[in-house]
């Protein structure tokens, strides 16, 4: 048992899918997975494991931020010996011609978080996905007729500034969205070679101010889902 996760060994599968909010983990589990288990929610982050046709997977929540999902894929990678993480989360683009429900497959997470550097030695302020993952979720998602872009995002640790438009990190590494955990998440993984991909719904475009609403933010995102869940039965072959 880790200090944040109070599944028994053996209790989580292989590969997890990670939202962020706990909220979200319970609705996906609930609605998409057979025989849907919880087996862990100390501080209320649920874990819960079950299978999606026929394949064992867990559906666990990460919080806000890279301290949060550091904490998280770490315990689940180190203390539950899990092979791959896959972030499925939401995103606020910085372009226009970036829509709401737009997906996207992260292929480096870009950041000024100390995380990586202090955590593990890794320099620089760019991290890409790590493993087969992020393959395998574009080739899903061709087979699956599902639309997804695929480029570098801005994983900030601040979400209100002073100052407006694209900090200057998002703008040298050409990232047309900002969200919160990807870097730390990448870090983790290459850290202790494992395999970690993000998988994001634009949520917000910041430009225009066009938004999902909270509450549909919890049960709206089913086409990444779906995509998801469909590339674990993929990547459940290369492990």
């Amino acid at each position: 048992m880790s200090l944040h996760i109070s599944a028994k060994l053996g209790e989580i599968a292989p590969i997890v899918l990670m939202p962020g909010d706990p909220l979200r983990a319970k609705h996906i589990a609930e609605n998409m997975l057979t025989n849907a288990q919880l087996v862990s929610h100390t501080r209320n982050i649920f874990y819960y494991t079950g299978t999606y046709k026929d394949v064992r997977v867990t559906i666990g929540a990460s919080g806000m931020g890279c301290p949060s999902i550091g904490i998280y894929s770490y315990e689940l990678y180190n203390e539950y010996d899990v092979d791959c993480i896959i972030r499925i989360g939401t995103a606020g683009s910085y372009l226009e011609e970036i829509n709401v429900y737009d997906m996207i497959n992260v292929d480096h997470a870009c950041s000024e978080s100390t995380y990586a550097k202090y955590a593990f030695d890794i320099a620089g302020n760019t991290i890409a996905h790590q493993g087969k993952a992020f393959d395998i979720i574009n080739q899903t998602a061709q087979e699956i007729n599902s639309p997804l872009k695929k480029g570098n995002i801005h994983s900030s640790d601040i979400f209100y500034r002073s100052v407006p438009g694209i900090p200057a990190v998002a703008k040298e590494n050409n990232c047309f969205a900002v969200e919160m955990e990807a870097f730390a998440l990448f870090a983790n993984a290459k850290h202790l070679g494992k395999t970690a991909a993000t998988l994001l719904t634009i949520s917000d475009v910041i430009p225009t101010g066009e938004n999902i609403s909270a509450d549909a933010r919890e049960k709206s995102l089913t086409p990444m889902m779906n995509l998801a869940l469909e590339s674990v039965l993929r990547i459940q072959n290369t492990l």
